[in-house]
């Protein structure tokens, strides 16, 4: 696969993906924060809002690759 093709699907892919991800951390913060101590909130956030990246790390790693 040309890395050109593996760039281009890659970056449909995050830009596809990282927005459900976003929709699905907000619909578990609705029915499971409410009432919750701030401190649990802000590290639901937090691990929430971080746990994307490993993914597309290695989304990207794949996507720069060079050909074989």
């Amino acid at each position: 696969m040309s890395p050109r093709l593996r760039k281009f699907i890659g970056t449909v892919v995050l830009i596809v993906c990282v927005p459900i991800y976003a929709l699905i951390v907000m619909t578990i913060a609705v029915a499971v924060l409410p009432g919750a101590a701030w401190w649990a909130q802000g590290l639901f956030y937090l691990i929430g809002g971080l746990i994307w990246v490993l993914p597309a790390g290695l989304l990207v790693t794949w996507m720069v690759r060079p050909r074989r």
